[in-house]
């Protein structure tokens, strides 16, 4: 099992900046890679930016330039610069692995982002 507790989030104008957290816990030596995912009202849940444990990302369209993830031992980051309306969404975290040969995903429970003045 690995539990994750996301943080960070709140109310900022546009071209602000927010900076999410999300710390893991349980089996993390098991998380091969985690990511930030966002949901806004009447929309499907999509990717923002993933990290594996090699360090390598990958952002949505959206986002890059803007945002940059980050991780180190079991806390992941999300830097988000240059905040827009069409950011607002509620954030969640991932993390994917095998245990024992079996594959895993979990999720944490969501910090709300909202952009606006």
């Amino acid at each position: 099992q690995v539990q994750l507790v996301e943080s960070g989030g709140g109310l900022v104008q546009p071209g602000g900046s927010l900076r999410l957290s999300c710390a893991a816990s349980g089996v993390i030596f098991s998380i091969n890679a985690m990511g930030w995912y966002r949901q806004a009202p009447g929309k499907q849940r999509e990717l923002v930016a993933t990290i594996t444990r090699g360090g390598s990302t990958n952002y949505a369209d959206s986002v890059k330039g803007r945002f940059a993830i980050s991780r180190d031992n079991a806390n992941m980051y999300l830097q988000m610069n240059s905040l827009k309306p069409e950011d607002t969404a509620v954030y969640y975290c991932n993390a994917a692995g095998f245990v024992a040969g079996a594959p895993f995903v979990f999720w944490g429970q969501g910090t709300q982002v909202t952009v606006s003045s």
